[in-house]
């Protein structure tokens, strides 16, 4: 199976294109956003050199069940989902803010929390904290929607000084983030799993907050199995995670965490289709839903895309 690492749509009423680390969105009048989620990964803000087979579909998918189990707490962007691998949604004006939350000390912040920091995003952690504990309550660490490069942590206070929102609109975004979470949180709970941090973009429509893109994905999400958490807490054990971690995980093993100089090892055959493997481990985990390995090419998308557009245009 060939991943779909470019596409080079020509859609109706098409005014332009932005290229992501994964996805290509094109822009639709002005009006519709249609999101491609490509099978490129990345990882430490570096794409790598090969694409993971439907690695976009599961991307998606779960966007797509989690954007439809939240629309009781704030509207979101998606219209129509005509393909595995696209959302067409709604254009608004985004926040330049990821809203990352956090219910446990891991990944980036336990890397700082082990470097002697003891504030994230201008929030005091707690001493004596142990990698993977569960926080008093989350937390949440927001971080600069960055242009290119590395995205940074941000403080409430450093996001309102540079104008990126207003007092108002950063509480209502961070009630927002809390809400979405403990739906995720609830749901990951009944599929056994632990919903151990995320992140949540935000943009504005006719003046209301919409939740926009991906939502409790693998690229934007960590889970852990439930079942065994707290012995191997208990015994300082790594924990049983669904993530994208094991491919950063993988990759810091190799010698490469995104430096200067850094070269990113060999992505062989056996290592793509291990990471497709467990995107579809984490799909069917997450969803309880078996996940079918359809045939899938750009012309096929694209088709699918453009009978779309015409019934919404």
């Amino acid at each position: 199976m060939q991943a779909i690492v470019k596409t080079d749509f020509s859609l109706p009423r098409q005014k332009g294109k932005y290229v992501g680390k994964v996805r290509d969105v094109y822009d639709i009048d002005g009006k519709y956003l249609v999101m491609v989620v490509s099978d490129r990964i990345s990882a430490f803000d570096v794409v790598l050199p090969e694409g993971i087979p439907y690695k976009g579909q599961v991307l998606n998918k779960i966007a797509e069940k989690f954007l439809d189990a939240t629309t009781d707490i704030l509207p979101n962007w998606k219209v129509a989902v005509p393909d595995p691998a696209v959302t067409i949604g709604y254009k608004c004006e985004p926040f330049k803010v990821e809203m990352v939350i956090r219910g446990y000390l891991a990944g980036h912040a336990w890397r700082e929390y082990k470097a002697g920091k003891r504030t994230l995003c201008g929030i005091t952690l707690p001493e004596g904290m142990v990698e993977n504990q569960k926080f008093p309550e989350p937390i949440v660490t927001p971080t600069s929607k960055a242009a290119e490069g590395h995205d940074e942590d941000i403080s409430r206070e450093e996001l309102i000084a540079q104008g990126i929102c207003t007092a108002e609109e950063f509480d209502a975004l961070e009630k927002y983030t809390r809400a979405i979470f403990q739906r995720g949180t609830e749901i990951a709970a009944k599929m056994g799993l632990i919903l151990v941090d995320t992140k949540y973009e935000f943009g504005k429509k006719d003046g209301q907050i919409y939740l926009m893109d991906e939502v409790h994905t693998p690229d934007s999400s960590r889970y852990f199995y439930a079942e065994g958490y707290e012995e191997r807490l208990a015994k300082g054990e790594r924990q049983k995670q669904l993530s994208k971690e094991f491919v950063r995980e993988w990759l810091m093993a190799n010698g490469f965490q995104g430096q200067e100089g850094q070269k990113v090892p060999e992505m062989t055959p056996e290592v793509v289709s291990h990471i497709t493997d467990r995107y579809i481990e984490l799909y069917e985990n997450i969803t309880g839903e078996k996940f079918e390995r359809t045939e899938y090419t750009a012309e096929k998308i694209e088709k699918n895309v453009v009978d779309c557009l015409n019934s919404l245009l």
